[in-house]
């Protein structure tokens, strides 16, 4: 499995070139809502997963094989928390000496308590750090962290990594109907980014399937009260559009493994990625995903989403 992935079209950095430089589902955060099924166990180690160099060296293979302007960014992100990579700070830095292609971190902000990952941040051009709770009780009933990362060391690595960094601060909150989209909830998320002052706030809909069956987005009136709560820098995340790059891989399958092991892809899209590699054998291809026991189908809302086999959902039809 490669450790470098795409360029996939993302929601808030055009064509991104993904690194994920931890095993799958490696994660401190067993979030209701995630995208990859339940954290199954709970991790939350700091170190070498995979070796630095391995993975400079891969993505230097990937910058090689596009042209210029077929990358909008490179993004650190995929099938758990990529702070949790003890190298991601030399990483970035090491990225940094060999493009001009921005770095972008999409994090769940956990481990920013910590003096040592603060540091480590400070060279992306984009951290993405997460929050969608304005209090302890929400916060583990929506995230289920790891039990020593409490709120308060969430809120405190939040605000001092916010002090210190100079790039851009983009916080993400996931809107949930029922859990953080009634008014008192938003007003309490609101008092926190005051103290925060991130330069943009990403309202995200739980839209692909969560790990959790009950997980719904709000209504449109629920969207549109969290902007109106949230403040002039907040806006709702619009559904990416764009192409997955399927080249660079002994097959299209394995292609194809390689995205779904960071995050689940609607089949309508999916066989219309495939068809732009080998027109007309979208069919064959889903076919031996299938039979490889590789990938499983989750329905959601009467759309089908293809997944890898090892994401655990609470019920496959969500």
């Amino acid at each position: 499995m490669s450790t470098v992935f795409g360029p996939v079209p993302s929601r808030r950095l055009g064509q991104s070139l993904g690194i994920d430089p931890i095993p799958a589902k490696t994660c401190n955060w067993n979030c209701v809502y995630c995208q990859l099924g339940r954290t199954v166990p709970l991790i939350n180690e700091r170190k070498e997963y995979i070796p630095r160099p391995e993975i400079l060296a891969e993505l230097q293979d990937a910058l090689k094989a596009h042209r210029a302007g077929e990358i909008d960014w490179i993004t650190f992100v995929g099938s758990g928390e990529p702070t949790l990579h003890s190298g991601i700070g030399w990483l970035i830095r090491a990225i940094k000496q060999i493009t001009p292609i921005p770095v972008a971190v999409i994090t769940n902000g956990s481990l920013l308590y910590l003096e040592e990952v603060r540091r480590d941040l400070l060279a992306a051009d984009a951290v993405l750090p997460t929050l969608d709770a304005g209090n302890g009780q929400l916060y583990r009933k929506i995230n289920r962290p790891w039990p020593e990362i409490t709120f308060e060391r969430l809120l405190d690595g939040l605000k001092s990594f916010s002090r210190e960094y100079q790039g851009k601060l983009w916080v993400e909150v996931m809107l949930i109907e029922g859990l953080n989209d009634p008014p008192q909830a938003l007003i309490e998320i609101t008092e926190i980014l005051k103290e925060i002052h991130p330069d943009q706030v990403h309202i995200n809909l739980p839209t692909r399937p969560p790990a959790e069956a009950w997980v719904k987005a709000p209504s449109q009136e629920g969207v549109l009260r969290a902007i109106s709560i949230l403040g002039e820098i907040a806006h709702p995340v619009s559904p990416a559009e764009g192409s997955f790059d399927l080249s660079g891989h002994a097959s299209i399958e394995e292609a194809i493994l390689d995205i779904l092991t960071r995050h689940p892809v609607e089949e309508k899209v999916l066989q219309q990625n495939i068809d732009r590699y080998v027109p007309g054998q979208a069919g064959q291809v889903l076919q031996n995903l299938l039979e490889s026991g590789q990938v499983q189908i989750v329905e959601r809302f009467g759309d089908r989403f293809w997944s890898i086999a090892r994401a655990v959902y609470s019920d496959k039809k969500v």
